[in-house]
């Protein structure tokens, strides 16, 4: 039996930044959104666990969160089942978009169901918390509350599908340089106390339809001041017809809300004028996370 798993990229629409952890981390609120980029990760069982991936500069070892995914679902199971995997990028990578954090649920969702372990959804995003802030939002998916590191997830309503433009520099950028210049930026953050299980945050309602006044980013200007070009992006993608545009996380996508999807395709030819290395394309949100499925040639 050959397994493949469907794994979405993600944008943050939301981003806060409310404090710091006794462990160091920031304590967030986010609201993760799945977007219909995805990667494909292929599975069919082996006697030793491999990975290949098409993707050149991509790890195909142990520093691939796919195969450490892997190996800790191992672990959980008490089980040293092969499987031979295939990883196909698609998400830009670098980009902030959650590709390794996706791959990696992808292969926990696909392995658990391929090596039958019956993991429970808590058990899931257990191992996910373990290996990434961003890895249990996958197995959750859709539209998305994310608290702590981000790693505690809550299902929100799902919002109207609606269209995106996707930005990803030709450049990446690092999370915590970000966020070393976020906290010495004059940000003044709350120490949290030992208890951050119940985390001191506000009640979070997301508007209906297409509101979206609520998106936001607390790094947002420490990014620009970082790296300038992509408040340039942000200001031209809001003159192509955006109704709203804001970095992702902490970058490097930069993503513009339209109401329709003829507009972003003729803001793309707009502004791939002024931004021609930038990987910019047409998406839109998604209600799903990971998903797997019975490859077609593998059913009689």
């Amino acid at each position: 039996m050959r397994l493949i798993a469907k794994c979405p990229a993600k944008v943050n629409l939301l981003l806060r930044v409310l404090g710091l952890r006794p462990d160091g981390y920031h304590e967030l609120e986010t609201v993760f959104q799945a977007v219909a980029v995805w990667d494909t990760l292929e599975a069919e069982l082996a006697d030793d666990l491999t990975l290949a991936v098409d993707s050149p500069g991509v790890p195909d070892d142990d520093r691939n969160l796919v195969l450490r995914a892997a190996h800790l679902l191992r672990r959980f199971a008490g089980t040293r089942a092969g499987a031979r995997l295939h990883l196909r990028k698609t998400i830009p990578v670098g980009g902030g978009m959650g590709g390794g954090s996706s791959d990696a649920a992808g292969a926990l969702a696909l392995l658990d169901r391929l090596w039958s372990v019956g993991a429970g959804v808590d058990d899931l995003l257990r191992v996910a918390s373990s290996i990434g802030a961003d890895v249990p939002f996958f197995l959750v998916g859709g539209t998305a509350l994310g608290r702590g590191r981000g790693d505690v997830v809550t299902r929100l309503p799902d919002l109207d599908e609606t269209p995106l433009l996707l930005a990803v520099p030709p450049f990446p950028i690092s999370t915590a340089e970000v966020y070393r210049r976020f906290r010495g930026s004059g940000n003044r953050l709350t120490p949290l106390s030992n208890d951050v299980s119940v985390p001191r945050l506000s009640t979070l309602k997301l508007p209906g339809g297409n509101d979206f006044g609520f998106v936001a980013n607390d790094l947002e200007e420490v990014v620009f001041e970082g790296w300038p070009e992509l408040r340039e992006f942000r200001d031209a993608a809001l003159g192509a017809g955006a109704e709203r545009a804001v970095v992702s996380g902490s970058g490097s996508t930069v993503f513009g809300i339209f109401r329709e999807h003829p507009p972003v395709r003729h803001a793309i030819e707009v502004l791939r004028h002024g931004f021609v290395a930038w990987d910019l394309r047409s998406c839109r949100t998604i209600p799903e996370g990971v998903s797997v499925r019975i490859r077609a040639d593998d059913v009689g």
